[in-house]
């Protein structure tokens, strides 16, 4: 609050207090002063202020049928000479009575003056704002023995009906002048017309047609109209292709104009204006009028039936030049209605003023960063926050619009407004703080040097950040109230913020941006949840956290934690000097934000958050985690991550980067192919060769297959052991390791398996059991590894896509597929073939030429192949094996 305001204020209260206690004390009131019984209506200016005024005495007055729209705690009664805009602000209170309920409904009330205030001293009375300096609206005392006032604008009427929630008609009844005045009034857009009328009394059906009705609303450029209807038809007004005459709802001059050009419009504008969101269009209109075509009679003391309707009205174009209104669409009693009316009767069951959704009526401006926003200055037409000065600020040729901008996006002012206008940005809604009126200001851009004119604008460019409120104000820098609002609101993060990463497996994104003792910073998720924690350390154990969560309520909240351990009795609530905190969750996602300084401003040294340092120039490690709800309580294993990064990333703050962006990508494609060479040809090749190549002479089957095994073993060994140390940490969580684990294993029995390999047989005899056994324990053993290592293939090339976003794994895995389909092919054939070979063998004599070598196993997958063999070898016949001679 200004330093003024609060002496104003506290002035009011020893004011009212010795008011009080005078009146206590019996005080009297003179009546000798000429404004006593004077009586008048307030002028509504804003809030929907509407009531009577009464002066009852020298020092008190009466207020009855008071409506008004809550304002602030410091809305009082104020005296002023006139209603100059500088005589207005630089007025004064004349009671300490506040009017700060929450609204006022047909309220009634006397109050008293100040024990110095007299009548001689106000020339207007008014209900004013202190804190926005804002008149509600006034009466104008009448002076020199006058008895009106001609500057007063009544919005008071004898009579009222709501005809639904949104709507209402008042009236003031004159037979004798033979007039009705009638007052339209909605809270409605500004683009929509109010319509009313009477129905024909001959119609019980239908009864819009053959209506008389007045449209009233507002020109694109805000002023009031009204415009006297008949409808002949329910659909827009045309005129026929035949003889051009007109048909539909159309403007009474649309049908004489489209004969001889008549005028026929008998309803008489009177005053119409736009307050907080609602509409009110007045207009007088005959009795009986003239035009007995187009009007009908309005029998002063009879029922009749009236209609009703809003909806939107359709601007005029090159083809036509009367604004149409469209139809209304329902439901009924809501878009429109009927009711029977005696507009003799006394009725008033409006109870309190309207209150609009949306109050602002300002044209909306949102920047754009290709478009600058031309400033220059205009007449007063319909100053959101009157009273105004003689000339108020406009941009892009609109009176006072409400600005919208984006936190992290440039806005570019060329300003031509004068040299006697500077613009700038305030935290003040009334600007003109040149003399420092108000010492807690904030200037957040612009200040003297931002003046130009036509021929010489000044260029002014306002970044607002992710620290800027809500709601500031554009204003001139020595003129009070010729600006209006700035709403401020979240561009995207990577407008905010000057740098960003993606941290362990790119489900969490950092932002942040350094400033020379602090550092800002943002994470946001990109899945729902409940709660998002990000983390400085090495892992969760021993790292200082920061948890944004939505309460029960939907408030966002954010706590800073010491974790030392795994439980939840391990994570300790910090004390750390967070500011411009926030925490927001849009469709289930979070994001939180926060400043903190680099270095902790206390000097314990027993407290964890003293020892949580930023250091700019040291990457600093960043993990997350994510859950499904979190609690200022007692926590428990359910406030526990569901998902948390594997391991940290390192920060480059200076650089605006991250280490494991960019070098772990190559890293599991190294791995990737280290393990596509082992599974998918050195160990499956080792296991061709000894199935396949044994015909070949000597033991080079034998070699080909120890050779390629142990060389594939030890490629998988060395991926792992890679991956393993580029991931600083061996994580059993995704399928992809743990079938990675299983097919490691199962290779690295094998070795094992071959030093404890029982003596295979002698020519001619049976194998032992062991040996059986082992045969069969070696081949189940490494077969399995290879479909185990193969599975762990696929489904890390899914892990890569899932959790690098890699573009191109897809293909990589058809690849896959079908180099392994090949391999399914060629097994087969070549099993076939070798079916072949042993068929023709066993049907030829067992003479053998060549150097034919004894296999070191039996064929497990063709058993029936043994038996024969072993039945040969039992019958006695005798092998006869030739070498060659040497020579």
């Amino acid at each position: 609050m200004y330093n003024s305001k609060i002496f104003l204020l506290i002035s009011l209260f020893l004011i009212n207090s010795i008011a009080s206690s005078k009146a206590d004390s019996g005080q009297k009131c003179s009546n000798t002063s000429s404004l006593v019984g004077f009586e008048s209506n307030f002028t509504m200016v804003r809030h929907q202020l509407r009531g009577h005024l009464k002066i009852l005495d020298g020092c008190s007055f009466q207020v009855t049928g008071f409506d008004m729209l809550s304002g602030s705690s410091d809305v009082v009664f104020w005296g002023a000479v006139s209603l100059n805009f500088s005589d207005l602000t630089s007025g004064f209170p004349i009671s300490g009575q506040r009017l700060n309920q929450t609204a006022y409904k047909n309220a009634s009330f006397s109050v008293q003056l100040l024990p110095d205030i007299t009548w001689d001293q106000i020339n207007v009375l008014s209900i004013w704002d202190i804190a926005s300096t804002s008149d509600f609206g006034h009466v104008t005392l009448p002076r020199n023995g006058s008895d009106s006032v001609s500057d007063s604008v009544h919005t008071v009427f004898d009579n009222c009906k709501n005809l639904s929630d949104n709507y209402r008609v008042r009236w003031n009844l004159n037979v004798e002048e033979n007039w009705i005045e009638i007052g339209l009034e909605a809270a409605a857009p500004r683009t929509y017309y109010m319509a009313f009328g009477w129905a024909n009394p001959n119609r019980t059906k239908e009864l819009m047609s053959e209506a008389d009705v007045t449209v009233a609303s507002f020109t694109e450029e805000g002023r009031p109209f009204v415009d006297d209807f008949y409808i002949t038809a329910y659909s827009e007004c045309k005129l026929s292709s035949k003889d051009r005459t007109a048909i539909g709802v159309c403007p009474d001059v649309v049908y004489e104009n489209s004969k001889n050009g008549m005028m026929v419009n008998n309803t008489r504008f009177v005053y119409g204006h736009r307050r907080d969101g609602v509409s009110l269009i007045m207009f007088r209109k005959p009795l009986n009028s003239t035009d007995k075509k187009y009007d009908l009679p309005v029998y002063p003391n009879e029922d009749m039936r009236v209609i009703w309707a809003l909806g939107l009205m359709k601007p005029p174009n090159e083809n036509r030049s009367h604004f149409l209104p469209q139809f209304h669409g329902g439901p009924e009693k809501v878009a429109y209605g009927h009711l029977v009316l005696n507009v003799s009767e006394k009725v008033d069951d409006c109870f309190g003023p309207l209150d609009a959704d949306d109050n602002e009526d300002q044209e909306l401006i949102i920047a754009d960063t290709e478009v600058p926003l031309v400033v220059t200055t205009g007449e007063v037409l319909h100053y959101p926050n009157p009273p105004s000065p003689s000339k108020v600020l406009y941009i892009n040729n609109k009176e006072a619009p409400v600005l919208r901008v984006e936190r992290g996006v440039p806005v570019k002012f060329l300003v031509q407004a004068g040299h006697d206008v500077a613009l700038y940005i305030t935290s003040d809604s009334l600007g003109g703080n040149a003399t420092l009126r108000n010492a807690t200001e904030t200037i957040y851009s612009g200040g003297p040097e931002a003046e130009g004119v036509v021929a010489n604008p000044h260029e002014l460019i306002w970044v607002p950040d992710r620290n800027t409120p809500d709601q500031v104000y554009y204003q001139s820098l020595y003129q009070e109230k010729m600006g209006w609002k700035v709403q401020v609101v979240d561009g995207a993060l990577s407008d905010m913020y000057n740098n960003s990463v993606l941290l362990d497996d790119q489900q969490v994104t950092f932002f942040w941006t350094l400033s020379e003792d602090s550092i800002t910073i943002a994470a946001r998720g990109v899945k729902k949840s409940g709660y998002l924690a990000i983390g400085f350390g090495n892992g969760m154990v021993n790292s200082y956290a920061y948890v944004g969560w939505i309460g029960d309520t939907g408030k966002g909240h954010l706590n800073t934690y010491w974790i030392d351990g795994k439980r939840p009795l391990n994570i300790h609530p910090t004390n750390e000097n967070l500011t411009h905190v926030r925490c927001r969750s849009e469709d289930g996602i979070i994001t939180l934000e926060f400043t903190r300084p680099l270095k902790p401003s206390c000097n314990q040294n027993d407290k964890p958050e003293c020892k949580n340092i930023v250091d700019p120039t040291t990457p600093l490690k960043v993990i997350w985690a994510i859950g499904s709800k979190w609690t200022d309580d007692h926590l428990s294993e359910k406030n526990m991550h569901t998902v948390t990064s594997q391991r940290p990333v390192q920060v480059l703050l200076i650089r605006g980067s991250s280490e494991a962006e960019q070098g772990l990508q190559p890293v599991l494609a190294v791995h990737g192919f280290m393990m596509f060479l082992s599974w998918g040809i050195l160990i499956p090749g080792g296991i061709l060769a000894a199935r396949y190549l044994k015909h070949v002479k000597g033991d080079g089957w034998y070699q080909i297959h120890i050779y390629l095994q142990y060389s594939g073993l030890a490629i998988i060994l060395l991926g792992a052991l890679f991956a393993i140390a580029e991931l600083r940490g061996f994580y059993v969580s995704s399928l992809h390791v743990k079938l990675g684990i299983a097919a490691i294993v199962f290779a690295s029995v094998q070795p094992m398996n071959a030093y404890l390999r029982p003596e295979k047989p002698a020519n001619g005899e049976d194998a032992s059991t062991k040996r059986l056994i082992w045969e069969y324990f070696h081949v189940i053993i490494g077969r399995g590894a290879v479909a185990i290592g193969i599975a762990a293939l696929f489904t890390g090339m899914k892990h890569l896509g899932e959790r690098y976003r890699v573009e191109n794994v897809h293909d990589l895995s058809w690849v896959l597929i079908i180099w392994f389909l090949i391999a399914a092919l060629t097994v087969i054939y070549l099993e076939h073939r070798e079916r072949q070979q042993r068929d023709r063998l066993q049907g030829r004599s067992n003479w053998v030429l060549g150097n034919v070598e004894e296999e070191d196993s039996i064929d497990l997958l063709s058993p029936n192949d043994a038996s024969a063999r072993k039945g040969s070898q039992s019958s006695g016949v005798i092998e006869v094996q030739l070498e060659p001679l040497n020579r």
